[in-house]
C-alpha cells in the first residue's frame, strides 16, 4: 500500500487500524493512527476504540474517546456501543448515558444493548432494567444480553426469569440464547428444566451445532447424568477439543476414574490434541486409579508441549495436579524433583508432598517439609495439619501427635477440625493406646462423627479388644441406627473372629442379612501398555481373566477355589 501510493486513500486508515487490532498488534494500529498523513476522523477514532476494547484494553479504549472529544470529533452510533463496553465505572457509564440523550442514540439497540451489559457490569441493576424496559426495539441480541448480563453478576434466577418472559413475548431463540440458559441451568443443578432446553433445542434444530451439543454435554455431565451425555456425544458428528473435554470432565466429576482414561484414550486415537483443560481432568483419574504409566505419559506431553509454564513462570495449578498424581501414585521421588524444580510454590504444593509422604509411611520426611514450610514463611492451614497428624500416625509418632495438636491452634492459629481429631484417634489406636483413644473420642467438643468411631473400631479389631469394640459398635448403631453401613458390621464379625468369638461373628453377618445390609463388590485393576483393565468381583466380561481362570484351573485349581480368591 505505501509503495503503490494507496497508503492515502480515505478508507486505508481504518482498514489497517482493523487488521492491526484483529492481529493483536495495537502498537502499530496506534502508529497508523498517529500518521500524520491522514486524516483522523470519526471513522478512524471508532476503528482504534473498538481495537483496544476487543484486545481487553478498555482503559485505552476509553482514554481515546477523552481525546476525541477533546479535538472535536462528534462521534456517531458506531462510536457509542465501543465505548460504553470499555466504562469500568458507574458514573462514567451515567455520562455518556446522557450524552446518548443529548445526541438522540438513546433508543438505538445497538447502543441499548451495550448500556444493559455495562450498568449490569458496574452493579446499575435498576439502569439496565429501566434502559431495556424503555427501548421500543427489542432484538434477540438484547434479551441475550440481559440474560448474560444477570449471569455475570450471579443473579441466575433473574436470568432464567427474563428467558421465561422471553419465550413469552414470542422472541425466537437463537443458539447464544440456548448456550447461555444451559449454563445457567448448570450452575443451579437443574436438571429438569435442562431437559426441557434440551427438548426446544431438539425442536430447534439446534442440536447439530457443537456448541449447543457441548452445552448440552455440560449440563449433563454436571448434573451427574453421564448416560445422557455420552449420548449426546455419540452424536455429534465433528467433535472438537471442548467435546472432549466436557465428556471427560464429565466422567471424572461423577468418579468414573476408569471411564475417564478410556475416553481420553479415545480423544488421543481421534488425533484432537488436549490442552490445559484436558490434563486437569485426566491427571486426578491418573492419581485415583495410581495409573503411573499414564501418569508419566501425560506429564511427557506437558513438558513437550511447554503446559506446565504461564506467562508468570510456572503454572502453579498444573504442576500441583502433576505433583499429586506422582505422590499418590507412591512416587515421591519424581514429586520431589517436580516440587524442587518449582520456582512458585503455594500452600497446595507443600500440603501435597506432606500428606504423599504421610500416606506412605515417610513420617520422618514429612514432618522435615512442614519444617521447610514454616522456614519458607508458608503458613499451614487445616489440610496442612491433616497430612502432619497422618504421618504421626502412619509412623508411631505418638509424642509429637499429641504435641502438634496443641500447638496447632496456640502457635498456629489452625482450629481442630473433626479430621484432625480422627487422625489422632488413628494414631493412638494404632499404637494400642485404645483407652486413651476412646477417652479423647467421647472429649471431643465436636458433633460425634461416624468416621472417627470407626477408626477406634478398626484400631479395636487390629489389638484384638472385643469389649471396647462392642462399646464402639454400639456406639456406631446409635449414630446411624437405620443405615449402618456394612463397613462396620465387616468390622464387628472380623474383631470376634480374631479373638475367636465365631458364634457372635455368624451373628453379626445375619443381622447383616436381616437388615439387608450389603457389601459393596470389591474391585482391583491393572496398568499394562495396551491400557487400564478394572476387575470387579464376579466379573465375566473380560476375555483376560477368563483366560487367567482356564489357565490356573489347568495348573490344578477347582474353578471355585480360583473365582473366590478373585
Amino acid at each position: 500500500m505505501v509503495t503503490s501510493g494507496f497508503i492515502h486513500l480515505p478508507s486505508s486508515i481504518t482498514s489497517l487500524i482493523n487488521m492491526y487490532s484483529r492481529c493483536n498488534q495495537m502498537e502499530e494500529a496506534v502508529l497508523v493512527f498517529r500518521d500524520p498523513y491522514h486524516e483522523r476522523n470519526v471513522f478512524a477514532y471508532n476503528a482504534i476504540i473498538a481495537g483496544f476494547v476487543a484486545n481487553g484494553l478498555a482503559a485505552d479504549g476509553f482514554q481515546f474517546y477523552k481525546r476525541m472529544r477533546s479535538v472535536g470529533v462528534m462521534p456517531d452510533k458506531f462510536t457509542f456501543p465501543c465505548v460504553v463496553r470499555a466504562c469500568c465505572e458507574f458514573m462514567e457509564v451515567r455520562k455518556i448515558h446522557g450524552c446518548l440523550f443529548k445526541m438522540g442514540l438513546e433508543l438505538n439497540v445497538f447502543v441499548g444493548s451495550a448500556l444493559v451489559n455495562t450498568y449490569l457490569k458496574v452493579d446499575g441493576t435498576e439502569d439496565a432494567e429501566k434502559v431495556f424496559e424503555e427501548l421500543p426495539e427489542r432484538d434477540v441480541v438484547l434479551w441475550n444480553a440481559m440474560i448474560n448480563g444477570y449471569t455475570k453478576i450471579g443473579h441466575l434466577n433473574k436470568a432464567v426469569v427474563v428467558f421465561k418472559r422471553m419465550g413469552e413475548e414470542g422472541i425466537s431463540l437463537s443458539r447464544f440464547t440456548t448456550t447461555s440458559i444451559l449454563s445457567i441451568l448448570t450452575s443451579m443443578g437443574d436438571i429438569n428444566n435442562g431437559r426441557a432446553i434440551h427438548g426446544i433445542v431438539t425442536k430447534m434444530g439446534y442440536s447439530s451445532c457443537v456448541a449447543v451439543s457441548n452445552a448440552l454435554i455440560d449440563m449433563y455431565g454436571k448434573c451427574k447424568h453421564t448416560e445422557d451425555a455420552l449420548m449426546i456425544f455419540e452424536m455429534i458428528n465433528e467433535k472438537d477439543l471442548f467435546s472432549w473435554n466436557s465428556i471427560i470432565s464429565a466422567h471424572e466429576q461423577c468418579d468414573d476414574h476408569d471411564g475417564t482414561l478410556r475416553l481420553f484414550g479415545k480423544m488421543l486415537g481421534s488425533r484432537v490434541l488436549p490442552d490445559v483443560i484436558t490434563i486437569t481432568a485426566v491427571l486426578p483419574a491418573c492419581s485415583h486409579l495410581a495409573a503411573l504409566m499414564h501418569g508419566r505419559e501425560i506429564h511427557g506431553y506437558m513438558i513437550v508441549n511447554g503446559l506446565g509454564k504461564n506467562e508468570n513462570g510456572d503454572d502453579v495449578l498444573l504442576n500441583n495436579a502433576i505433583m499429586d498424581m506422582y505422590a499418590k501414585c507412591g512416587c515421591m521421588k519424581n514429586a520431589d524433583i517436580i516440587f524442587d524444580l518449582m520456582r512458585n510454590k503455594d500452600v497446595a504444593s507443600w500440603n501435597i508432598m506432606i500428606m504423599g509422604y504421610a500416606m506412605h509411611g515417610y513420617g520422618t520426611e514429612a514432618l522435615d517439609m512442614f519444617h521447610r514450610m514454616c522456614e519458607a514463611q508458608i503458613k499451614p492451614d487445616v489440610v496442612t495439619f491433616v497430612g502432619v497428624l497422618s504421618a504421626c500416625s502412619h509412623a508411631g509418632f505418638v509424642h509429637q501427635g499429641r504435641s502438634f495438636l496443641t500447638r496447632m491452634e496456640l502457635e498456629f492459629g489452625v482450629i481442630p477440625t473433626i479430621e484432625h481429631y480422627t487422625c489422632i484417634i488413628d494414631m493412638l489406636g494404632r499404637a494400642g493406646h485404645l483407652g486413651e483413644a476412646y477417652d479423647l473420642a467421647q472429649r471431643i467438643p465436636l458433633e460425634d462423627n461416624l468416621i472417627l468411631w470407626m477408626a477406634l473400631l478398626g484400631a479395636c479389631r487390629l489389638h484384638g479388644n472385643a469389649e471396647l469394640g462392642n462399646v464402639v459398635g454400639e456406639k456406631i448403631t446409635q449414630l446411624e441406627p437405620k443405615h449402618c453401613g456394612s463397613g462396620s458390621y465387616i468390622l464387628m464379625s472380623s474383631l470376634y473372629g480374631v479373638v475367636g468369638r465365631y458364634e457372635e461373628a455368624l451373628e453379626v453377618r445375619r443381622t447383616m442379612k436381616e437388615q439387608n445390609v450389603k457389601k459393596t463388590p470389591g474391585c482391583s485393576w491393572i496398568e499394562l501398555k495396551d491400557g487400564l483393565y478394572v476387575f470387579s468381583m464376579g466379573d465375566r466380561t473380560h476375555h483376560e481373566l477368563n483366560a487367567l481362570i482356564n489357565c490356573l484351573c489347568g495348573f490344578g485349581y477347582f474353578h471355585d477355589e480360583v473365582m473366590h480368591s478373585f
